[in-house]
């Protein structure tokens, strides 16, 4: 039978704020051994220790993007803490902090799934990006670039043209980052979709559009543009060539998210968003 070593430390994942880092190092001295702080520089095939609770991320959505890119398909769940300005991720604040993470220690905790997209940007047949997405993938022109036109076929089946600036295609979880500043939904993770949003389209026909998450989507670009770049979780970008195209399906690995009650999505949405006047 095969040994499976305990978990026993929380990891903390801290990128460039200076007060964020200053708190990891204060639980650092506090837990001891208990914690361990992780190189926000490492790539996604970097080593993590085997003995992990689960990785605490102090910082933004940008940051726990990165944390959730760090871990690949390794289920490592991930705890996000509010040290930036909107975080949709952070489930708990700074000054919850130390009891938030007794809580994590005694195993009194409830484990939320998140779905992710996998995104395959293909050059003819070279694969230039294969990666997951727990946000979204967003084709956007350059500032001063003509309309994209980007070719939407959906299970190979052509649906339409977006002509617009860019086009978002998002997880129910990036359904409240960049895909809602561009109008569109709001989707609850659970609901197991794909949000296809247009950026600015020309026409006021191209709206967004909810898919089911079991559709592989497949984009190509028209027109011969130029200057089109894809970025995947706002973290990496890719200079995309005319004939290339791009393949996006949902990801076998999900992302496991920390929280201490079923519902805390709704709570976290209506303070980020300050609906009910503020009201709890």
């Amino acid at each position: 039978m095969a040994h499976t070593m305990e978990k026993t430390r929380i990891g903390i994942f801290v990128k460039h704020q200076e007060d964020a880092r200053k708190k990891a190092e204060e639980l650092v001295r506090t837990f001891g051994d208990k914690a361990v702080i992780i190189d926000s520089r490492q790539t996604v095939d970097a080593f993590l220790p085997d003995d992990l609770i689960c990785i605490l991320v102090l910082g933004g959505d940008g940051t726990f993007l990165s944390a959730a890119r760090l871990i690949g398909d390794r289920e490592i769940p991930l705890l996000g803490t509010k040290f930036g300005e909107v975080g949709f991720l952070a489930i708990t604040l700074e000054e919850h902090l130390y009891e938030t993470l007794e809580k994590v220690f005694k195993g009194a905790y409830i484990i939320h799934k998140r779905a992710r997209l996998n995104v395959r940007l293909m050059r003819e047949n070279t694969v230039l990006a294969d990666e997951d997405v727990l946000n979204d993938a967003v084709i956007n022109k350059s500032a001063l670039s003509r309309l994209a036109s980007c070719a939407v076929y959906l299970d190979n089946i052509y649906l339409t043209t977006f002509r617009a600036d860019g086009l978002i295609v998002s997880t129910p979880t990036g359904s409240t980052a960049y895909s809602l500043a561009a109008g569109g939904p709001v989707v609850h993770p659970a609901v197991p979709s794909i949000i296809l949003t247009p950026i600015c389209p020309f026409t006021l026909t191209n709206r967004p559009l909810l898919i089911p998450d079991t559709t592989a989507i497949e984009i190509r670009l028209e027109d011969r543009p130029e200057d089109i770049i894809l970025t995947l979780d706002g973290q990496e970008g890719f200079e995309m060539d005319p004939d290339d195209k791009i393949f996006i399906t949902k990801s076998p690995n999900d992302v496991q998210l920390i929280s201490f009650e079923e519902q805390s999505y709704f709570k976290v949405l209506k303070t980020r968003l300050h609906w009910s006047g503020g009201r709890s």
